[in-house]
């Protein structure tokens, strides 16, 4: 007898419907499943057969073949378990009652037959919903995850028993029974105010959450560089429904989410710099997202950046210009979003210090600053130095909270969203005044500038002007996102010790 069984698996961030095909006809007892699975789909005979027999269920001694198609298709992952073990129900006859013609099924099992999470619930159901089905079939403990998808009845299983219950005609929708799932709470976000001095790194922060511009953050050790970057997601504004959709839905194909519904707070990535290209920008065999985009719409920390692998660097420089990751694997092409915040922070020198309490050679200096190739450091917008603060910075009031700059970053982006729909696409120097140009056109012609970095200081510029609430971008704006740009260079011993 032949059973049909719809599921998916997930092509990069994209649901991809499968059919399972469970054929059990008489001959010598086996189990094969074919359709190009990997080890984890191959493994699911001994996880089905364990988790039949504990449930109570028989294993038919007959000739089982299970056909996942399109067999041209790759399919990875234990979600097949659940779909698998009820076509081998329904073909053998020990599930009369169970209509599968319009469910979605994922779910891995364990060997007693409870039904585990599987990666993708939530793109699972949104594949679900466009293909036309009525509802989807996965764990209890999910079921607030796919309910972000409307139009879609929900069907949830703890066990493999209660699966097969669950696709009884008449089974009840438990969208309606479902708790509110709360937004994540901001509060662990650290705040600003716990950095003392450090004003000049300060306010880059706060142009770049207005702006997303990428920053690094130059600086001898202990000088606040982790603590200014831990803070930047808390100046950014909340996400949009839409935003936030797009979180849940790489947190969920990553196994990162925790049930609980949509994701309100601001991923915030910091990799070791032991990362390999692949897990930084995303890869393998079975293209995964990597830590780029799990920062997507978020910050991305890259701390102590010569230390990375010289490879895993460079591949940042094509998805910080197109905001995406394109990996071709297979004849296949995958898109992943990586439209994160970069940050980075690294030493002065090998040794830390920095200017007249530096005791490195030359060669060494020159090993170390070439870790970091000049186009990498050309797509980053702001390049700050962060000083060792003095005692009075130290000792003397906060400045403003995470609160108050969120404000003005808010109002920033709010008066460039007006500007834009004001006077629509305009050219990258519209709005540039005379003296502002000149300033450029100078700053450009003694080559201290690329061309990119020419239009990266422009960018900058209208962020300044924006916070500002300045249609126009005057000298004083392009003077300071100059100043932003090439503060390294301008910071040696401007914070030396004081003096006991």
């Amino acid at each position: 007898m032949l059973a049909r069984l719809l599921t998916f698996t997930l092509d990069g961030l994209d649901p991809r419907p499968v059919t399972v095909e469970v054929d059990v006809r008489p001959g010598l007892p086996s189990f094969t499943i074919v359709g190009l699975g990997d080890l984890a789909v191959r493994e699911a005979r001994e996880r089905v057969r364990a988790a039949l027999s504990n449930q109570g269920f028989e294993l038919p001694q007959r000739r089982i073949t299970v056909n996942l198609a399109p067999a041209s298709l790759p399919k990875a992952g234990p979600g097949f378990d659940l779909p698998i073990a009820l076509g081998v129900l329904v073909a053998s006859g020990q599930a009369r009652d169970a209509v599968v013609d319009d469910v979605a099924v994922i779910g891995e099992l364990s060997l007693g037959g409870e039904v585990r999470p599987a990666r993708g619930a939530l793109p699972v159901a949104e594949g679900a919903r466009d293909a036309g089905l009525a509802a989807v079939l996965l764990a209890r403990s999910q079921l607030a995850e796919a309910a972000l998808v409307p139009g879609l009845a929900l069907r949830g299983a703890d066990s493999l028993k209660e699966a097969l219950r669950a696709l009884a005609a008449g089974a009840a929708d438990e969208r309606a029974t479902l708790p509110v799932a709360a937004d994540a709470d901001p509060t662990g976000v650290p705040d600003l105010a716990d950095v003392r001095g450090q004003a000049v790194a300060r306010r880059a922060l706060e142009i770049a959450a207005c702006g997303s511009h990428s920053l690094l953050l130059v600086g001898p050790p202990g000088t606040g560089k982790t603590m200014l970057a831990r803070r930047l997601p808390g100046l950014l504004p909340p996400m949009t429904t839409a935003e936030a959709l797009e979180v849940t839905r790489i947190q969920s194909v990553c196994g990162l989410h925790d049930g609980r519904g949509l994701v309100r707070e601001r991923p915030f990535r910091a990799p070791h710099h032991g990362t390999s290209a692949a897990g930084l920008v995303g890869g393998g065999s079975v293209p995964r997202p990597g830590e780029l985009t799990l920062a997507h719409r978020g910050v991305l920390l890259l701390d102590e950046l010569p230390e990375f692998r010289r490879d895993a660097l460079e591949a940042l420089r094509l998805p910080l210009e197109d905001g995406r990751v394109s990996l071709i694997r297979g004849g296949r092409r995958r898109i992943f979003p990586a439209r994160a915040l970069l940050v980075a922070a690294a030493n002065p020198c090998p040794c830390g210090h920095g200017g007249s309490r530096c005791r490195c050679g030359d060669h060494e200096l020159e090993r170390y600053r070439r870790r970091l190739s000049g186009p990498l450091l050309d797509r980053i917008d702001l390049h700050v130095g962060c000083p060792r603060p003095t005692a009075r910075q130290i000792a003397g009031p906060p400045g403003d909270d995470s609160a108050t700059v969120r404000r003005r970053v808010e109002a920033g982006r709010a008066f460039a969203a007006e500007r834009r729909r004001a006077t629509g696409p305009r050219r990258l120097d519209h709005g540039l005044g005379p003296q502002a140009a000149t300033l450029l056109d100078r700053c450009y012609a003694r080559g201290a500038l690329s061309g990119r970095g020419r239009a990266r200081v422009l960018r900058l510029a209208r962020t300044i002007a924006d916070l500002d609430a300045s249609d126009t971008i005057g000298p004083h704006h392009l003077g300071e996102a100059l100043h932003l740009r090439q503060a390294i260079e301008q910071d040696d011993d401007a914070a030396a010790p004081e003096a006991a």
